[in-house]
């Protein structure tokens, strides 16, 4: 008898902070924080509505979030962390910058603060 694979988050994990930041000719910076939150299933990502981000052209910020939503996705359903994902994730910090901000820089942070939040929820609580 095998048993069911455990729910991803198991209890609400705040505070994930994430800087993706490369310096060489094609730059990345992107900085997020989010909280994971158990939900009844699926991943539903999220701004907070007081989240705001100096940045121009303020359109690109969008994209940004959709980048790090679809980061953070791919990295909880991956297949070895053999978790069943459930969380409401909501983005509640973030800085871009102009000469490294981009799409792929805000999903690179995406998946890494996703990783962070496996590895947080592995570790024992006392």
């Amino acid at each position: 008898m095998t048993s069911a694979p455990p729910w991803f988050p198991p209890q609400p994990i705040r505070g994930v902070r994430v800087l993706h930041q490369r310096h060489n000719c094609a730059p990345h910076f992107a900085e997020i924080e989010v909280d994971f939150e158990p939900a009844a299933e699926g991943l539903a990502f999220e701004v907070a509505q007081e989240l705001t981000v100096e940045y121009e052209p303020a359109e690109a910020l969008s994209r940004f979030f959709a980048a790090a939503a679809a980061g953070i996705e791919e990295q909880l359903s991956l297949p070895e962390h053999g978790v069943v994902v459930a969380t409401r994730v909501v983005l509640r910090r973030a800085r871009a910058d102009t000469f490294g901000s981009h799409e792929l820089a805000f999903k690179i942070a995406g998946y890494l603060a996703a990783r962070k939040a496996l590895e947080r929820s592995r570790r024992p609580r006392f």
